[in-house]
């Protein structure tokens, strides 16, 4: 009788350890999202770049043209 109880805790024991070791697919699924939430925020970072460098090259051909059209060079 001592054996079969014994036998039992063992493997109680080891079946507890097995499955809480592993892992789940909300895990996973947190993960991949933190992940796509990474990339979303740096693709915004980017485009966020691209439009303000956008907006200089905007003024500088602005400037450019009043450059042009009135005679002045700002650059001498």
């Amino acid at each position: 009788m001592k054996k079969l109880i014994l036998s039992l805790a063992v493997l109680f024991t080891l079946s507890t350890a097995f499955v809480s070791c592993r892992e789940t697919k909300e895990t996973k699924i947190e993960v991949e999202a933190d992940d796509v939430a990474d990339d979303v925020e740096d693709a915004m970072d980017d485009a966020g770049d691209a439009l303000e460098d956008t907006g200089d090259a905007m003024e500088d051909a602005a400037d450019d043209v009043e450059d042009a059209v009135t005679g002045e060079d700002d650059n001498m």
